[in-house]
């Protein structure tokens, strides 16, 4: 998809600016950019989830992103796995996302599989859903409320359904997890993302991105009923799970 150099992820160039994260019209524009130059290996995990819809999804089957935003994944997936009949809907509180989202389907002529409806992921319920994706969605919700949308998740989907949750993430080892941060914020440097940004970001994002250990995502996970949980992808704190409902 060919980039705008307008819609370049500048928002934390200026050192006076200081607020909380929001997904506004202004971090809409630029959310595109911000996900490469951001999420390590970000279409790598894309094209990994294609591979595990394709070899475990029936055609006809509903594919629904919870925190889908501009649609970039639902748009991806359904561009990699084109030869499959699915239906994807995209669901995001967020106008000015979904509004992107909307145009991107318009724009690649994908109205007819590609849906976007605006309404709070807590009080989402989508029976007979194959497959739901929760791509660094659920690092933003209360951690009280995230078991519960979890258990939703495993309630709404058909029998052998899956869940795909993606996660930035800590280590509750101090040096381990303190490297980590630094291998990411070399990361982002190396993507073109100066030392004021990534401090302003990261104080923007404090309380409101609130990540989980690998092994609290995975407990989660499991509470919420997934038997089979095992995570797919992993750089350092970064990680990928599927989940999968039994058959009975």
């Amino acid at each position: 998809m060919p980039k705008n150099p307008d819609n370049r992820d500048s928002l934390f160039e200026v050192e006076q600016i200081s607020e909380d994260f929001i997904f506004n019209e202004r971090v809409a524009q630029v959310f595109d950019d911000m996900l490469d130059r951001s999420v390590p290996f970000y279409r790598e995990v894309i094209h990994s989830i294609a591979r595990i819809l394709d070899v475990t999804l029936a055609n006809k089957s509903q594919i629904v992103d919870l925190g889908c935003a501009t649609g970039a994944t639902l748009l991806q997936l359904s561009s990699l796995l084109e030869k499959r009949d699915f239906q994807y809907t995209g669901i995001d509180n967020s106008p000015a996302m979904l509004d992107k989202a909307q145009l991107k389907a318009e724009l690649f002529s994908k109205q007819e599989c590609l849906h976007f409806i605006q309404e709070d992921i807590l009080d989402m319920d989508w029976p007979d859903t194959s497959a739901f994706i929760l791509n660094y969605t659920l690092q933003f919700i209360r951690p009280i409320n995230r078991e519960k949308l979890l258990k939703q998740i495993y309630t709404n989907l058909v029998p052998g359904g899956i869940c795909i949750l993606s996660e930035k993430i800590i280590s509750h080892h101090p040096n381990l997890n303190r490297k980590f941060i630094d291998i990411y914020h070399t990361f982002k440097k190396e993507r073109g993302y100066s030392e004021l940004e990534i401090a302003k970001k990261r104080e923007a994002l404090e309380n409101i991105l609130i990540p989980c250990s690998l092994e609290e995502n995975k407990a989660m996970l499991q509470s919420a009923g997934f038997v089979e949980v095992e995570p797919f992808f992993q750089w350092f704190n970064f990680v990928s799970f599927i989940g999968v409902k039994p058959l009975s």
